[in-house]
């Protein structure tokens, strides 16, 4: 069975605990949570030895995150890093700019 995951950032979560898996077909999807970009790198590593056969990360990663996971799992599978089209800017950064304001204390 083909094995994959979706790695994406959400605060307060645990990459375990919080994962989603879905079987069927003969494709296994892991959807995966870390609570910040620094922890995706051993969460990558986790994924692999645990079967994972190909990595995607979210767009929201920053190039340097992404390569950070690259570097992690030093080409034992391949990993993917999603892109936003050019006439996105606008909406991610309103976006952007929504999540920050969410996260700061009141």
């Amino acid at each position: 069975m083909t094995a994959w995951a979706f790695i994406y950032e959400h605060p307060d979560t645990d990459p375990v605990e919080d994962r989603i898996v879905i079987d069927r077909a003969g494709q296994r999807t892991y959807l995966v949570p870390v609570p910040t970009p620094a922890e995706a790198p051993a969460t990558a590593i986790a994924l692999i030895d645990e079967g994972i056969g190909l990595i995607e990360l979210c767009g929201g990663f920053a190039l340097v995150d992404a390569a950070r996971v690259v570097e992690a799992v030093d080409g034992r599978v391949p990993v993917g890093h999603v892109t936003f089209a050019v006439d996105s800017g606008q909406g991610l950064a309103a976006y952007s700019a929504q999540f920050e304001a969410e996260q700061s204390p009141a």
